[in-house]
């Protein structure tokens, strides 16, 4: 197993849980700093999610099963602000296609780059908050929260990234 415990019973990785912390707080400062995005910015955020993805999935699967509590449930103001603000700031960048086929009820279904980018930063950003008093309890949200929730928004964003960058939109 690639967890050791130190005296105190808190869990701790080596390299990859340190490589996920630094992670996070790579995408956080990106997301935080974004005033403007351009393709430098969609670059960084398009090499970052890969390497992001495999450190979590790098840190092994969860110990506990049961569900990722949302991160930002209390403070909804806050994430529909983030989003808001990257939903302005990507401009056409952000919608994308999720289905080639139409609905039933003749819809089709579509994602946006800024709820993706939106949830990965509170789930993130929730990890880095329990990290100072509770280090093993952020790991298991990040890898609990992956499973359940944020690791559809991180393929999506990945995926569609991928694809604006292979028609040449950024």
């Amino acid at each position: 197993m690639i967890c050791d415990r130190n005296e105190d019973g808190d869990e701790r990785m080596s390299g990859r849980y340190d490589e996920m912390v630094g992670l996070a707080r790579a995408y956080c400062e990106l997301i935080e700093g974004a005033e403007r995005i351009d393709a430098e910015w969609l670059h960084k955020v398009a090499v970052l999610l890969p390497r992001l993805h495999g450190a979590v999935v790098a840190l092994g699967s969860v110990v506990d099963e049961g569900g990722a509590d949302d991160p930002l449930d209390g403070d909804l103001d806050a994430r529909f602000e983030l989003f808001a603000e990257l939903r302005q700031l990507l401009g056409s960048w952000d919608g994308y296609w999720m289905e080639f086929d139409v609905a039933q009820d003749g819809q089709s279904m579509s994602g946006s780059l800024a709820d993706d980018l939106t949830d990965i930063y509170c789930e993130l950003k929730h990890g880095l908050r329990l990290l100072e008093q509770q280090p093993g309890q952020a790991l298991e949200e990040w890898r609990s929260g992956y499973r359940v929730h944020w690791g559809q928004h991180l393929l999506d964003a990945e995926r569609h990234l991928y694809t604006l960058k292979n028609r040449k939109q950024f």
